[in-house]
């Protein structure tokens, strides 16, 4: 790694409850923690009240954007603005995006093959289709923005979250840009609603979307969130073994809170660093999130965890080896 080190400045997230953005009244953008579903685990859900995305994103015009493009833009804008960062004095063509979902813009992929199958190709909507493209949300931000940089959409099975994290940091390591935006997100439709209730899949699908600022330690004076210490990728049959190399490279026997997919990892974790680690399994609503969940972990994380450090742990060791995300609060 680099002497350059991706630090998180800014985070926006957003997740509007049963109405569609631009049709209701305003009321400020404030979550509140989800109280109806009885837990003794740390809550990393939350909901937040429907509301005005021109009053997060003024001049803001939604009518024709899928809510997954919406939501990226009034994350992203909200990303921005608490990190702090003035884009009229910075570079444009140096600030890139990289997206992350893993169902994309369902709400109008499913309208314009509806209407396919109700009037035949010939007769559908030509101005819906460009919306159906799952790196339309990626281009409106760069677009609304005017950010000509890397612009990158990753959808890959099972951690889309992850990727986009480890494209981001590339590109700041490789000078090919000064800072990324980084989204991840899904929307929920009652026909994907229907298919999980079908499907039997034993969690409850929610939608959501988190945008992050990611940036070189050294770019500006900064208060960072986090900063991303270390990045591993085990694979093959021993994929604990990048694990446990990574686990050694925590200083001292600091407090560690690890959020983690499966239960062996959590065992390898206990193994190593004993009664230091909180261990967080994942939870019901995090698996509810497409493939993009781990964004959403890390940054509730970063909002209520009391350790020194932070380590996000997450992939599938038994199918396709397992990622590694060491990240060190402030």
């Amino acid at each position: 790694m680099s002497s350059h080190i991706p630090t998180i400045s800014g985070i926006g997230s957003v997740s509007p409850y049963g109405t569609l953005p631009g049709a209701v009244h305003a009321v400020p953008l404030q979550p509140r923690p989800i109280v109806r579903w009885p837990t003794t685990e740390l809550r990393t859900a939350f909901l937040v009240e429907p509301f005005r995305p021109t009053d997060v994103a003024p001049g803001l015009k939604t009518r024709r954007l899928d809510r997954l493009s919406v939501w990226a833009l009034v994350a992203a804008s909200m990303a921005i603005k608490d990190a702090g960062l003035d884009l009229n004095g910075l570079d444009r063509s140096r600030i890139g995006v990289v997206c992350a979902t893993g169902l994309g813009c369902l709400e109008l992929t499913e309208a314009f093959l509806q209407s396919a199958a109700d009037n035949g190709w010939s007769q559908t909507d030509p101005i819906i289709f460009p919306e159906t493209l799952g790196n339309a949300p990626a281009s409106h931000v760069a677009r609304r923005l005017e950010l000509s940089g890397p612009n990158v959409t990753v959808s890959s099975r099972g951690q889309a979250g992850e990727c986009a994290f480890l494209h981001a940091a590339s590109l700041l390591r490789h000078g090919q840009a000064d800072q990324v935006i980084v989204i991840a997100g899904d929307t929920l439709t009652r026909t994907a609603y229907e298919w999980y209730e079908v499907a039997g899949l034993g969690f409850i699908p929610s939608e959501a979307v988190t945008a992050m600022v990611l940036e070189h330690e050294s770019a500006r004076p900064m208060r960072p969130y986090a900063r991303l210490r270390s990045v591993r990728l085990a694979a093959g049959k021993e994929p604990f073994t990048g694990i446990r190399k990574v686990l050694a490279e925590l200083a001292g026997n600091r407090a560690v809170r690890c959020d983690v997919f499966d239960r062996s990892a959590a065992a390898v974790i206990r193994e190593a660093l004993g009664d230091a680690a909180t261990i967080v399994t994942e939870g019901d609503v995090g698996r509810g999130l497409g493939d993009t969940g781990a964004l959403f972990r890390l940054a509730t994380s970063l909002y209520t965890s009391p350790a020194g450090n932070l380590l996000l742990l997450t992939g599938a060791p038994s199918k396709q080896g397992f990622a590694t995300l060491l990240v060190e609060a402030p």
